[in-house]
């Protein structure tokens, strides 16, 4: 059935009061005008209550997120860049980085600027500069319901390798308010290869506010550096934006339920009646999870960013024995599940869900990151 407006329709009841899906959701792709973003596709994306801007020319990444008209995603001052600014270079990846619900960082390092046996290696990877070939966007009813999908494939290839590809698939319902992000990494060439990747979600006002707090089934936590370890203990709550703020970053290890699932929510229980956001991804796959807390004047975002590995550096994976690979012609498929909760009821819901998953005492705080690698291999 498709649930809209506090209605459920069977696939004959809603083409008798719709004449077209596009009335009331479904998919429109276009093209940017104007500005750094001219002439980069984009695909819009609606299910009746969410609202997603895809970015078909940055890796099928995620810009904009509504939720009955309310934002979720933190936009950046840079908004939709086309992929020609790429600087590879250092930070220069920050020029284009529009934040957004979800940019990728990867595919074969991510991280702070470094040097890795010695390849020069800028912020967080290549993938969400290159643009997709889209190969499906559209909609079909499978019974009484309707979903939608898009579908691309990014390349990060070069002469003489590396040569890996993502397969993205983002499918939604009609009348529901779930993203499904599943994800197909395959090694096309013949040498083994470094493979790291990091879901980047960014959430802001005013889904962020002084009322919200992140919740997960963390065990441990650790501050990154001497930054984040002052107030560490106030690591899920956030304030309203502060002047002159310095980031704080903090890597969490998670526990799962039985099925291998680990959780991570950002909860206001304040906004329209209580809004939170959760995100779904098996620890098997993305056995990291990174804390972006950005709360400064202009910069108030908290990124919360399922991974393979820690923000340090390929070459720390490396030194730790810690750096994943994609053998010759091997596939990965990864999947985050990105779903909206409103209300009391389903706020309660979820939290019980992730505190029974991590159990009643709060999460340790690591002293070091080193422990905390040795802790958690």
């Amino acid at each position: 059935m498709v649930n809209l407006f506090g209605v459920k329709l069977s696939r004959e009841s809603f083409e008798r009061y719709v004449g077209d899906v596009s009335q009331v959701g479904g998919l429109t792709l276009y093209k940017l005008a104007d500005g750094a973003g001219s002439g980069v596709r984009c695909v819009s994306l609606r299910t009746g209550l969410l609202n997603a801007t895809i970015v078909v020319d940055r890796a099928l990444d995620i810009a904009n997120l509504e939720y009955r008209n309310i934002p979720l995603a933190w936009i950046s001052p840079t908004g939709i860049v086309g992929p020609a600014f790429y600087e590879p270079e250092s930070l220069g990846w920050l020029r284009g980085f529009f934040g957004g619900a979800l940019t990728t960082c990867g595919l074969t390092y991510f991280g702070r600027p470094t040097v890795d046996e010695g390849e020069h290696l800028g912020l967080h990877g290549r993938v969400s500069y290159i643009p997709a070939r889209l190969t499906l966007c559209g909609g079909r009813w499978e019974g009484d319901e309707y979903w939608m999908e898009v579908e691309g494939e990014v390349r990060e290839a070069k002469v003489f390798e590396p040569n890996i590809s993502m397969h993205r698939r983002i499918t939604a319902k009609l009348g529901d308010r779930k993203l499904m992000i599943s994800d197909v990494f395959k090694n096309n060439g013949w040498y083994a290869q470094p493979f790291m990747i990091l879901y980047h979600f960014n959430f802001g006002y005013p889904l962020l506010s002084r009322e919200s707090k992140l919740l997960t089934t963390s065990r441990l936590v650790v501050p990154r550096d001497a930054d984040a370890a002052e107030g560490a203990e106030q690591y899920d709550s956030f304030d309203e934006p502060q002047r002159m703020f310095r980031e704080k970053v903090y890597f969490h290890d998670l526990a799962v339920d039985r099925d291998g699932y680990a959780y991570a929510a950002l909860l206001n229980e304040v906004l329209g009646g209580g809004i939170a956001v959760s995100l779904r991804f098996k620890k098997s796959s993305l056995n990291r999870l990174i804390e972006w807390k950005m709360i400064g004047e202009g910069m108030y975002v908290v990124g919360i960013e399922p991974a393979n590995a820690l923000v340090l550096g390929r070459d720390a994976e490396r030194r730790w024995g810690t750096l994943q690979t994609l053998s010759p012609r091997e596939s990965r498929l990864i999947e985050v599940e990105l779903t909206v909760h409103e209300g009391k009821e389903e706020i309660e819901s979820l939290k019980e869900l992730i505190l029974r998953t991590r159990g009643p005492r709060a999460p340790r705080i690591v002293e070091s990151v080193e422990e905390f690698v040795r802790l958690t291999k």
